[in-house]
């Protein structure tokens, strides 16, 4: 009974130790590879200590391992857009200015209950309050409401993103109708060199971009967009 106290003791605090590594995430805010990995690692920890004659480290080595590989892969996507396309896939627009977006709820394998569903758990029992609603690679529902205030009549407005990380993001360069060459103009009016001094940057159907350099504060300012935009 000793040992096994000893052993569940290690485990405990090993096991402690790479979720903190992992980062501060809950489950439902964490990526697929991230949550497979967690779900693996709680298996993994469980065999020595369940079977007195598995040898100890083969569970501390695989847990080790998996840490690493989590943090390597986290590193991996915040630099390469691909890759965290490939790890995680990409946000999915499934109700727009259209209505429901039928093509995008397809790719994603949803049907237009499990829609419903989600748009009423997050909080919209009418999908007409409803000027956006996005899908996040993590599950969640990012939602814009819809303007129905007459004295408010300014339409709701939807962030593209366009650079992360010093990183274009050439879909939403093409959907918002504007060019790296036209972002440039902007970013060097406000004194930054090269897109790798940005850290985030978005837009929006009016053209008005925020900024959000590496070492400085944030701007906001407007780019040329065109009318053949696809928000």
């Amino acid at each position: 009974m000793l040992i096994v106290f000893i052993k569940s003791f290690i485990i405990f605090v090993i096991v402690l130790i790479a979720v903190r590594l992992m980062g501060k995430r809950t489950l439902s805010e964490m990526q697929p590879f991230e949550l497979v990995i967690t779900l693996v690692i709680s298996e993994v920890a469980c065999i020595p200590i369940n079977d007195p004659y598995i040898p100890f480290y083969s569970g501390i080595i695989p847990i080790i391992t998996l840490c690493f590989l989590q943090v390597v892969l986290s590193f991996i996507s915040r630099k390469s857009l691909w890759a965290r396309r490939m790890m995680s896939g990409k946000a999915m627009i499934v109700i727009d200015k259209n209505g429901i977006n039928f093509d995008n709820l397809q790719k994603m394998n949803m049907n237009v209950h499990d829609l419903v569903e989600t748009v009423h758990s997050s909080g919209y029992m009418d999908i007409n309050e409803i000027e956006y609603a996005i899908i996040e690679t993590n599950g969640k529902m990012s939602v814009v409401e819809r303007m129905t205030d007459p004295t408010k009549p300014t339409p709701a407005l939807l962030p593209l993103i366009l650079i992360v990380d010093g990183k274009w993001n050439n879909d939403n360069l093409r959907r918002a109708g504007t060019t790296e060459a036209a972002v440039n103009v902007v970013l060097r009016k406000n004194g930054l060199k090269s897109v790798k001094d940005v850290l985030y940057a978005d837009v929006r159907q009016d053209g008005m971009m925020y900024v959000s350099p590496k070492k400085s504060k944030y701007f906001t300012a407007k780019v040329g967009i065109s009318k053949g935009g696809s928000w």
